[in-house]
Formats: C-alpha cells, sequence, structure tokens
C-alpha cells in the first residue's frame, strides 16, 4: 500500500475533490443541455411572436435566419416550461434517500450510479423524443433527475468525512463550483454543436459519453472514506486523523435525529438561503438561453457564447472568495458565522440587483451581457457561504442536511421555468422584467432570514446520542470563536 502511495503526488482528499468537481460538472452539462437544445427543437415561425417585434429585440442584419427558425416540434411556450421544470420533478425526490444511503453505506456509489443512471437517459433521449414527443422527453427528464437527485448529498456526505474543517470553503467551492463549470461548457458546447451539426441530437450524445467515462475513472479512484483507500499515504492519514478525529464513518451512529433537524433555526435560515439561491439560479440556467434567443435574438452559435460567459465569472469567483474565506477564518479575522452570512448576502443582494438592471438595458446586448456577468459573478460566493453550511452545522448528517436544503431548493426549479413559461407567453422585454423583480424579491426576502437566523456552529444534535438533558432543552454551546474550536467539539464528542 506504501508502494501504491507513492504513484499520487496529489492529496488523496483533493483527488477526491477534483472528481467531486466533475461529478457536479457532468451532472450539469446533461442537465441544462436541453436548455440550448430546445431553441432548436421548437418550431419558432408559427406564433405571433415571430412577425410581431414590438417587444423583442431585431435580428442583426449580419445573422442566418435560418438560427431563427428553430425545429419541428410545435411546443408552446407553457409545454417548454413544464418540459424544463420536469426534471426537478424527480431531482426532489432522491434528495434525502440518496443522504441517508450515503451517510449509511458511504458516498461513492451513491454518487456514481445516480451519475450513471442519468448519462445513460441522456443518451436515449433523441431516440425517446423521436418516439413519443413531449411526453416521452418529460418521463426521460423526470428519470433523469430520480438519478441525478443523489448528487449533492453524496457529495456532501463524502466532503464531511475527507476535507478538515481548515480546507472547507477552498476545496467546497472547488466541488461546487463544478456547477457552474458545467453550466459554461453545456451552453458553450451545445452552441457549437448545434451550429456544425446537423440536427439537435448530438448535444445529448455528448454529454451523455462523457458522464458514463466520468462514472468509469471515479469508480477505479475514489472510495467513502480515508480508512478503505488502498492508496492514500500515511502521512495524508496522520493529517486525517488529527483534523477529523477519525478516518472512516461512524458506523455505529443514531437514526438521523429528525426532530431536532426540523425544529433547528439555523437548520431553517439555511433552507430559507437555498431557496432564494436556486430560485435565481435556476431562473438564470434554465432560462437564459431562451432570454438570449427570444427576446435579445442571438443566434444559436453566440446563445451558447454568451449564456456560458457569467458562468465562468462565477467560477472565478467561488474559488477565489473561497480561498479569501478560509484565510479570513484561519487567521481569525472573522468566525465562521458571519463568514457565511457575509458571502451569502453578496451572493443575494448583488445577483438581485444587476438582474433587475439588465431588463432595462433594453435591447443594448453589450450592456445586458455584461450586467448579466456581474450579476452569475457575485453569486458565486454563495459557495464559501451557505453552500457548504451544512458541513459546519453536522458533519456526521451533512449528507441528510444537504438533501433536505438542496431538495427543497430543487422545488423552485419545478416553479420557476414554469413560471416563467406562463408569465411570458409573447417573451417580450415587459414580460421578463417583471420576473426578474420577483427574483429581486425572492433572493432579498430570503437573505434576510439567513443574516438573522443562520449559525456557522456545530449543532448539539450532530451527536444525538451524547446529548444530555441541557442539550434537549435548546441550550447553545455558545459562540462560535473559529475552526479549531468547532473541529475540537466534534472531535471531542467522537472520542
Amino acid at each position: 500500500m506504501i508502494a501504491s502511495s507513492t504513484v499520487f503526488i496529489i492529496p488523496q482528499r483533493v483527488i477526491l475533490a477534483i472528481m467531486g468537481f466533475l461529478a457536479i460538472m457532468n451532472a450539469y452539462t446533461m442537465r441544462i443541455s436541453l436548455s440550448i437544445a430546445i431553441t432548436e427543437m421548437v418550431n419558432k415561425t408559427g406564433g405571433s411572436a415571430a412577425e410581431d417585434d414590438s417587444g423583442v429585440c431585431p435580428i442583426d442584419e449580419s445573422a442566418n435566419p435560418d438560427d431563427f427558425t428553430g425545429g419541428e416540434f410545435d411546443w408552446d411556450e407553457e409545454l417548454q416550461g413544464i418540459i424544463l421544470s420536469s426534471f426537478y420533478w424527480g431531482y426532489v425526490i432522491t434528495h434525502i434517500p440518496g443522504g441517508m444511503l450515503a451517510e449509511k453505506f458511504g458516498g461513492k456509489w451513491t454518487l456514481s450510479l445516480g451519475i450513471l443512471s442519468t448519462a445513460i437517459f441522456t443518451l436515449i433521449t433523441p431516440w425517446a423524443v423521436e418516439l413519443g414527443g413531449s411526453t416521452a422527453l418529460i418521463v426521460i427528464r423526470v428519470l433523469m433527475g430520480l438519478g441525478e437527485g443523489t448528487t449533492f448529498p453524496a457529495l456532501s456526505a463524502l466532503m464531511a468525512t475527507w476535507i478538515p474543517a481548515k480546507e472547507r470553503s477552498k476545496l467546497g467551492s472547488l466541488v461546487f463550483g463544478g456547477g457552474q463549470v458545467g453550466t459554461i461548457l453545456g451552453n458553450l458546447l451545445s452552441g457549437v454543436l448545434l451550429h456544425n451539426i446537423d440536427g439537435w441530437s448530438s448535444v445529448f450524445y455528448f454529454f451523455g459519453g462523457m458522464g458514463i467515462l466520468w462514472f468509469v475513472i471515479f469508480s477505479l479512484i475514489c472510495y467513502s472514506d480515508p480508512e478503505s483507500h488502498p492508496f492514500i499515504s500515511e502521512k495524508e492519514k496522520a493529517y486525517l486523523k488529527q483534523e477529523l478525529g477519525t478516518l472512516e464513518r461512524d458506523r455505529t451512529l443514531p437514526p438521523t435525529p429528525w426532530r431536532y433537524i426540523l425544529t433547528s433555526v439555523p437548520m431553517m435560515a439555511l433552507v430559507c438561503a437555498q431557496i432564494g439561491h436556486d430560485w435565481g439560479f435556476f431562473i438564470m440556467v434554465t432560462d437564459l438561453p431562451k432570454y438570449m434567443s427570444d427576446v435579445l435574438r442571438f443566434s444559436i452559435k453566440d446563445n451558447g457564447l454568451y449564456s456560458s460567459l457569467p458562468y465562468l465569472v462565477m467560477w472565478i469567483v467561488s474559488l477565489s472568495t473561497g480561498v479569501l474565506s478560509d484565510w479570513l477564518i484561519t487567521s481569525g479575522r472573522m468566525t465562521i458565522t458571519f463568514g457565511r452570512k457575509l458571502f451569502t448576502t453578496i451572493a443575494s443582494v448583488g445577483p438581485a440587483c444587476f438582474i433587475v438592471g439588465a431588463s432595462y438595458a433594453g435591447c443594448e446586448k453589450a450592456v445586458v451581457v455584461m450586467l448579466f456577468t456581474f450579476a452569475m459573478g457575485l453569486m458565486g460566493t454563495f459557495y464559501p457561504g451557505m453552500k457548504v453550511n451544512p458541513l459546519d452545522l453536522s458533519p456526521n448528517y451533512a449528507g441528510t442536511l444537504m438533501a433536505i436544503t438542496n431538495g427543497i431548493g430543487a422545488i423552485t426549479g419545478i416553479i420557476a421555468p414554469y413560471v416563467v413559461g406562463v408569465m411570458t407567453p409573447n417573451h417580450t422585454l415587459d414580460e421578463w422584467r417583471i420576473v426578474f423583480w420577483i427574483s429581486f424579491a425572492v433572493f432579498n426576502v430570503t437573505n434576510l432570514a439567513y443574516i438573522l437566523w443562520a449559525s456557522g456552529e456545530v449543532q448539539p444534535w450532530n451527536t444525538p446520542h451524547l446529548m444530555n438533558k441541557s442539550v434537549e432543552a435548546g441550550e447553545s454551546n455558545g459562540e462560535d470563536s473559529d475552526p479549531a474550536m468547532a473541529k475540537k467539539s466534534v472531535q471531542s464528542q467522537d472520542a
């Protein structure tokens, strides 16, 4: 084992983080590829909006008119909203089972089998649509959601087992940054594929194949905990033992303390922040390509490019602020709680303002793209903010906490695309402006709840079998001072 460990120069926790990043990246490319493809699947020449240009931007003279005719399916805006939201019908269902399975049996197979099933359903999407039209597409998207719903809970369980508190913001931002990179590649490569290859099927074949390739590599090199890993070095083992207090999952962990979790005020604050994040994020991920195509009248190639640009900036911001957050916390310049609240607030207020601003920029395409880019860039600070907060509150039940927060937040993925479809039947600027004002309200109301009630402390119910009567009565451990104190608390409870 020692000889094998020397082959891997990069620490195994970093390899896990990189593969976790690639897992989310693949999950997002498969999830959002339809958002671009649907603009080429749906016939755009038959509706009233095609003849009435009063509420949309003019087509550039240099553009190819064929880019704006669409495809063979006559699906109205409401049906398109249902199709785009159907993924989240299945996605919501498997969150909590996925978190519980990851905590009980380890995150490796819970994560990898979920991605594999999503990849298979992505590959057969063109075949299903040709056979059954919109109904078959909705069924396939629901099945994709069922497979992908385990992704975030399983990754949270893996990260809680592998990543020390002092590296949590940095490596957590790396892992969750896969969402932005997946969105970048999903939009950009979908635009390139659709522009250069006849038909829309290539998008699903390409991203489905990439998902299967990831599954094979991950299955070979990643493990659920450090103790079971055959290639980990003794040096890294000793480090993780010192920082985490244990090298394997606690197989004696009591059943999930549902009553304490569901009545925890910091947990409810986290759910509120997740709803705000997901509402804004899903509006952008699912419907920004449609806004670029239907309102701004970008060609399919430009649509892919400009729809991906905001997520590139978001990814850069999430990584850089993750490093900044870890440094501010470990140097004692701010507590974990204050850090989570600060970065979550930046990620809420900033995007809310810039998204609304974009709706008032009209047909100034460069200005609109710039404002959307600023909005999504600032949203990157969610990742060192509320996104890693489940690991703070309960390392032992991080998978379940992520399942609850991400699962409830994902309900907005069902609601948002449908609301957009209903509110933008003519896809005009005025209709979209109302959508963005609703997003402004959701961002700020949910952020206020997080500011008031969030916490970065390890909660008493993290070790329910050691909770005494004073803890059951709701008394707190006191304010969090630094990550080292939080780590010692967990280690003393696990000892």
